[in-house]
């Protein structure tokens, strides 16, 4: 197939982008549903050397406006840990995920106050003492993930594995964030998991996540988002291939450097996987379309990569709704 051009996919991102935010937030039968799985709630503030706020992130009302802007129907704000200074985030840099982004609290709260808009996640940080608690408590408040889990922690360590047996007794997803030499380590180790919690629903996010759809790429985190032709059969498409509650984030620039690197491959990509691929934004722009949004361009991708209308539909809305398992009102089923 030919790869799209430059002037091809902004035609075509301009024509999509003239319904969103026209009332595409309701889940009228028929509508052309869209769930954002990840998203974070005071997301893209700054803090200082002493790792205190000094910038805010972006405003509820400004979240809001992003999300009908890019067409989303229903959002999930994914939650912090609380801060701390310890190895497993950084010293304290870790903290918020990497920005000012709430904790369990401040998305419980905003969900709560838009139930309509928004489901809401559970995390903590692994390693401290009471964690399990913690996201147990706000699983059992409705919860529909554990997630984002980006901290510096081996894979397969204990507090991780507590992690994923929550997962499976209450039926949620666990979403990690990997990233060589950063989060969660031993990528390469991370099947015996997939085979030893087998209940458990995994969803991989982040640059070593998608840089490793390329069977040539070596871990280098010089060379987090690689570029050029790919070469299937890299662990990513091999852990997809082989374990089904594996699933793929396609989120923040990480995965739409995946999908745009090699349209033609992406396109094989998408068909080979398109039971186990969901759509997130996970950006902190206040604007929610054109290019400086990589959510709303993610979205233009799946419109012109995907195989099918069909497939294009699982990715943006089936999918989601199915592997959260999400009622047609906010319920969870």
């Amino acid at each position: 197939m030919t790869p799209i051009t430059r002037r091809q996919f902004l035609t075509t991102s301009a024509i999509v982008a003239a319904g969103a935010g026209m009332g595409c937030h309701t889940d009228s039968p028929g509508a052309d549903l869209i769930i954002d799985m990840h998203q974070h709630v005071n997301y893209g503030g700054k803090r200082d050397k002493d790792l205190h706020q000094i910038s805010p992130g972006r405003s509820e009302a400004q979240l809001l406006q992003h999300q009908h802007n890019m067409g989303v129907s229903r959002t999930i704000l994914l939650p912090s840990g609380h801060p701390c200074i310890r190895p497993s985030t950084h010293e304290g840099f870790s903290n918020g995920l990497e920005s000012t982004c709430a904790p369990n609290e401040g998305c419980y709260e905003t969900a709560r106050a838009h139930p309509d808009e928004f489901y809401f996640g559970a995390n903590e940080v692994p390693d401290l003492e009471g964690a399990p608690q913690v996201v147990e408590k706000f699983l059992k408040m409705g919860a529909v993930v554990i997630a984002e889990v980006k901290f510096g922690l081996e894979c397969d360590s204990p507090q991780m594995q507590e992690y994923y047996r929550l997962a499976a007794d209450y039926k949620v997803p666990i979403l990690m964030h990997w990233q060589y030499g950063k989060y969660n380590y031993g990528y390469d180790r991370f099947p015996k998991m997939l085979e030893k919690y087998s209940k458990t629903t995994f969803i991989g996010h982040a640059q070593t996540f998608w840089a490793h759809i390329d069977k040539n790429y070596k871990d280098d985190d010089k060379n987090l988002y690689p570029k050029g032709k790919v070469t299937p059969g890299g662990w990513t498409d091999r852990y997809l291939s082989d374990y089904p509650n594996f699933i793929g984030d396609l989120s923040a620039g990480s995965g739409n450097n995946a999908l745009t690197r090699d349209p033609e491959q992406a396109r094989a990509f998408i068909e080979r996987h398109q039971d186990q691929l969901v759509f997130g934004s996970d950006c902190s722009d206040r604007i929610g379309h054109g290019e400086a949004c990589s959510g709303w361009m993610t979205i233009q991708a799946i419109r012109q990569l995907s195989p099918s209308k069909a497939i294009e539909r699982k990715l943006l809305y089936q999918n989601t709704k199915r592997i959260f398992r999400l009622g047609p009102h906010g319920e969870r089923s």
